[in-house]
């Protein structure tokens, strides 16, 4: 029988759930970031931004290297430079057909 958890074990449980989509995302370094836009309107960009918003809503003051590190695993520059690749003419395709509030930028 399922038990409806208290909202500390909720909060625990949302972090640990968000802990396993950033490994999963550091792990996925093939799926870049504008895949994860057309098919999910968000992508490691949009998680770093709300993460520093989270933060700030907190009283925590991150700048954005610091929120994007700790999204993607490592400094945004390394990992643009690791594994970044240009978007083709099918994923910018794809990206312009979406309607405008498809996505979170």
């Amino acid at each position: 029988m399922s038990q409806k958890p208290s909202d500390a074990q909720r909060t625990e449980i949302e972090a640990a759930a968000f802990r396993k989509l950033l490994e999963h995302l550091q792990k996925r370094t093939d799926v870049q970031n504008i895949d994860l836009m057309i098919l999910a309107g968000f992508c490691r960009n949009c998680l770093s931004r709300w993460y520093k918003n989270a933060a700030h809503e907190r009283g925590i003051e991150l700048d954005d290297e610091a929120a994007r590190e700790a999204i993607y695993g490592m400094p945004y520059a390394e990992w643009k430079r690791r594994y970044q690749q240009p978007a083709t003419e099918e994923q910018l395709a794809a990206y312009n057909a979406l309607p405008p509030d498809a996505t979170t930028e």
